[in-house]
């Protein structure tokens, strides 16, 4: 067990005060009965007891789940009880007014969220009940920064350096078909980050159910000549309404970072051309992510100049 995960999730204050914010606006005193999925070592659940839930039902699993059990004894939590088990694998599940699920990582639904929200709403929810995140959208933003860029292409520095002739290609293409976990500033974006587009959109409240796979599309109208590098990612979660979290550039720092998605070559944009990306991703709990993307350069017309293809299976050395 990664104890040292658990503690960067305890020490961030700017989550710890969002979620806490959100939990104290559904919670009567007495009345409540909350399950938090992924509970970890307890804290979200704690919140909640201390808040005034009637009860709580905190599903983790594994060695961590004993954190949280031996955290809760110490607390005197007497309203938290730890369920040692997946929410998925919980046979009839005892019905709650809020389901709370922090389990988003920096690409948002890495961790299996959306089966684990899903579920959740159809055999834990009760009807008209409260669903913590309540919806998540995704960004994406061209990144003009070349510092990125700069230290993937250390495949092809090498031999120029050492005097001899290398072509470590083969490997820079696997390199570039990943994803980063950088932390990007405003200036680092096209337009200081104004150019921002939201390309996906999950909301846990709705009827229709979310899909774990994820696609959607952004585009750019370039006003000045301007080389793209790769392009920046993030989410924005609303917790319940007034209350969100994010990891955009611009926002509070959280242990969240934003994501680095290379390109195989920087693409030189013309003043009136069109940049388009495309994004999609597929999520299970036996697969784990794949996430995949598209960018296009286009004239004045919608013709394409030029189209670039990654895949993150391409870059995954087993």
């Amino acid at each position: 067990m990664r104890i040292e995960y658990h503690r960067t999730l305890i020490a961030d204050r700017v989550r710890n005060r969002a979620l806490f914010a959100a939990l104290s606006r559904v919670i009567k005193n007495g009345e409540t009965v909350v399950a938090d999925i992924g509970a970890g070592t307890g804290l979200i659940g704690l919140m909640a007891a201390r808040l005034g839930a009637r009860d709580v039902y905190l599903y983790e699993m594994a060695e961590v789940a004993g954190v949280a059990a031996q955290i809760i004894k110490k607390n005197r939590a007497r309203t938290c009880h730890v369920m040692p088990c997946s929410s998925l694998d919980m046979v009839d599940p005892p019905r709650v007014d809020v389901v709370i699920s922090e389990t988003l990582g920096n690409y948002a639904f890495e961790e299996n969220m959306i089966q684990t929200l899903e579920d959740a709403r159809a055999r834990h929810l009760k009807r008209g009940g409260v669903i913590i995140p309540a919806r998540v959208r995704q960004f994406v933003a061209p990144v003009i920064a070349d510092r990125f860029d700069e230290e993937l292409r250390a495949w092809g520095q090498v031999g120029p350096e050492l005097g001899i002739a290398l072509d470590l290609g083969f490997a820079e293409g696997m390199s570039l078909n990943n994803i980063y976990v950088r932390t990007l500033e405003p200036g680092d974006l096209l337009g200081h980050g104004d150019s921002a587009r939201v390309w996906d959109k999950a909301d846990f409240t709705a009827d229709k159910p979310n899909s774990p796979n994820r696609k959607g599309e952004a585009v750019w109208a370039i006003t000045s000549d301007v080389v793209i590098h790769g392009l920046g990612v993030w989410w924005e979660a609303e917790l319940v309404p007034g209350v969100t979290l994010s990891t955009a550039p611009q926002a509070p720092r959280t242990h969240w970072e934003q994501l680095y998605f290379p390109l195989l070559s920087p693409l030189s944009c013309r003043c009136g051309e069109t940049l388009k990306a495309s994004l999609s991703s597929r999520s299970s709990e036996e697969e784990g992510t794949h996430l995949a993307w598209k960018v296009s350069r286009l004239d004045a017309k919608g013709k394409a100049l030029e189209r670039q293809s990654l895949d993150l299976d391409k870059g995954y050395l087993p």
